[in-house]
């Protein structure tokens, strides 16, 4: 994929000649699309004319060159490791968290850093109901390297979006969807994409509700890539299992795993494409559905799936928003690892604690613990207890032999492709400077926000 856009304002900021942007810009189009070189210098040409014309930095109106203007972190979300599950990301999200508060506060916000958000019922203005309804959303992105995979990565981010509707006690009711394509990918690939989304759909039996299918950079982005995102709604009643009704003493439980998009993402960019198999089941789904109808639910403090990060940066982040620690113990999580998905991450040197496993982790009370695991057996999906909240605000692990180590959540996730291991997951030499920008930048954000619904409101009022 190409971003002819990008690439031009790039090009213009190195002070190349017109006559030089223009011939890498020939040279992109013929690349990726069939066409002749006459056609693309009067697309490469039309794209140069835009970039220029759209120049903020010749604007003279300030409102006008402030709205437009970014406030530049000068960091890449690539240095920063967002989107990577690891300590960099979790740093930008809670600064996105922040920026997402407004006056009128949800009953379960993204500042949580949980698996989903929650609105009251009864929180809502002139609604009276006789139960204490909770709606609860989710939005989940698709996994970026499974593009060229279409069916398995609708599957698995529909998958995803609904199992962190379940682990907060909701029943999912809506699925919609956002899909993106570049210019030249195949209308077959949306149809592929769709397919896969639309099968768990029809396994967890929740329908499809809206959706919408655009262009990524409509005319300005050409290749096929695919990008986007599944969103959820669901319904709790009375309860929602939040991280933050976690106590110290509560009991561990974790269900098998066998990991969904970044599992299949490592079996197909290794080479070993017969593990992806192993990922293509709804267990996940099963558990929840078990456990939201026993009456000992009411003994559940919360639930959370081991997503992107792995169990060592979930727990972590679980600790942070519990105010808790945890100690576990490796053998046992290790034995709720399917096997041939351990077999290939130790092939290709990826640490299974470092990447999305999709299995439940269920925080309850001890009383409870053992008729949770037969219930789930019963259904033959594997459970045991791998460990207990304690007041340690750390995640403890307790290896083979009765080691124990205290962990933490590298920069980044494990590396599970090649590229991403030769990037590494070591935390960069600048972190601190990094983070100094990235505040400030935010702090800016939150100003420019601020001075815009300032504007908006006076112009209101004038216009009465």
């Amino acid at each position: 994929m190409s971003d002819l856009e990008g690439l031009t304002r790039r090009l213009i900021m190195q002070n190349k000649t017109d006559e030089e942007i223009l011939k890498r810009l020939v040279q992109e189009y013929t690349d990726f699309k069939d066409i002749n070189k006459e056609s693309a210098y009067t697309l490469a040409s039309a794209i140069l004319t835009e970039c220029k014309r759209s120049d903020i930095s010749k604007i003279s109106e300030p409102f006008i060159k402030d709205l437009l203007d970014i406030n530049m972190a000068n960091v890449s979300v690539g240095k920063q490791g967002v989107g990577c599950r690891g300590v960099g990301d979790f740093f930008v999200h809670k600064l996105l968290a922040e920026l997402s508060e407004t006056n009128k506060k949800p009953f379960l916000s993204p500042t949580s850093l949980d698996d989903a958000g929650a609105v009251r019922i009864s929180d809502i203005k002139g609604f009276e109901v006789e139960d204490d309804l909770i709606i609860v959303s989710k939005m989940e992105g698709i996994h970026s390297r499974l593009s060229d995979f279409p069916f398995v990565c609708g599957f698995h981010v529909t998958r995803a979006c609904l199992r962190d509707l379940y682990v907060k006690g909701a029943e999912p009711i809506s699925i919609m969807i956002d899909v993106h394509l570049a210019d030249d990918a195949d209308v077959g690939k949306l149809f592929d994409f769709m397919a896969g989304v639309s099968a768990i759909a029809e396994i967890a039996g929740v329908p499809i509700t809206a959706g919408s299918t655009l262009r990524i950079g409509g005319d300005m982005v050409i290749g096929n890539r695919l990008v986007g995102g599944i969103s959820a709604v669901g319904i709790a009643r009375n309860k929602l299992l939040a991280r933050r009704n976690i106590r110290v003493g509560d009991k561990i439980l974790m269900t098998e795993g066998a990991g969904g998009g970044t599992i299949t993402t490592t079996a197909i960019y290794s080479g070993n494409h017969n593990v992806v198999n192993e990922t293509m089941n709804v267990k996940f789904l099963e558990a929840c559905n078990v456990i939201l109808k026993k009456e000992y639910l009411s003994d559940i403090r919360a639930m959370c799936d081991v997503t992107n990060g792995g169990l060592r940066g979930d727990l972590y982040e679980i600790n942070y928003e519990a105010k808790s620690g945890v100690t576990i113990y490796e053998q046992r999580v290790r034995e709720l690892v399917n096997p041939v998905v351990l077999e290939l991450l130790e092939k290709v040197g990826v640490d299974y604690l470092g990447v999305s496993l999709d299995a439940l982790l269920i925080y309850c009370e001890e009383s409870i613990s053992e008729q949770i695991i037969s219930d789930l057996a019963s259904r033959n999906i594997k459970c045991a207890e791998i460990g207990y909240v304690d007041n340690s605000n750390q995640v403890n692990m307790i290896y083979e032999g009765e080691v124990k180590k205290s962990i933490l959540p590298k920069f980044r996730e494990s590396a599970y492709t090649k590229i991403k291991q030769e990037i590494g997951e070591e935390t960069p030499e600048m972190r601190l400077e990094m983070e100094k920008k990235i505040e400030k930048a935010a702090t800016k954000a939150l100003k420019k926000r601020q001075k815009i619904i300032d504007y908006i409101k006076k112009q209101s009022i004038t216009n009465v």
